[in-house]
């Protein structure tokens, strides 16, 4: 007996066997549900294939796919003792990076990272990386670039201007007007603190 496929219906593709229709769906055999720690694993390997993960940003992944949260949490753990989730590798490579890249202070790092679920204790470990005096020369350098864009403003303006920049990168108020009256004066500013602050 042959058999013989029929693509004259719009590219749908039909077997003939013999004049006896059969549909795809009865040649295969019904699918059974995928074991929820196996979607567990396969979900968290994917999103760690891009980028790493904080253990929190994983659950909260798990939780939206509805992964029970008894299989969430073995998994997750397990994923944690050989090492794919590894919260202190992460907040430290988090400061690190965006210490360098952004300029930003240990208030905002920590701001970052408490968002990404990271435990409080491992927080102040990661961000302790960064001394006060490795911060103000950050701020100084991140000052120095911005300089050249504010002159021509007046003396009030540049203050504001580039304590502003410093403050929306997480630097306290007291360093972000003392590095900017510093590199002003360097200019020949002449420059008075403002009463009511720079913000």
């Amino acid at each position: 007996m042959t058999r013989r496929t029929d693509w004259s219906d719009g590219g749908t593709a039909r077997e003939d066997s013999g004049g006896l229709d059969s549909s795809r769906a009865e040649e295969r055999p019904p699918r059974r549900p995928q074991d929820p720690a196996e979607r567990a694993r396969a979900i968290c390997l994917r999103l760690l294939t891009g980028t790493p993960r904080t253990r929190q940003q994983l659950a909260d992944a798990l939780h939206k796919r509805d992964i029970p949260d008894e299989v969430a949490e073995e998994v997750l753990s397990r994923f944690e003792e050989v090492g794919l989730i590894d919260d202190a590798a992460f907040a430290d490579a988090w400061v690190e990076s965006r210490h360098y890249s952004r300029g930003l202070a240990r208030r905002a790092l920590a701001r970052e990272l408490r968002t990404k679920g990271v435990d409080s204790s491992v927080i102040d470990e990661a961000v302790g990386q960064l001394d006060s005096e490795r911060e103000e020369e950050t701020a100084r350098a991140l000052v120095e670039r911005k300089l050249r864009a504010t002159r021509g403003l007046d003396r009030d303006k540049r203050l504001r201007r580039l304590a502003g920049v410093l403050a929306r990168k997480g630097y306290s108020e007291g360093l972000a007007l003392r590095v900017v009256r510093e590199a002003l004066e360097g200019e020949g500013e002449d420059v008075e603190l403002l009463e009511d602050g720079p913000y």
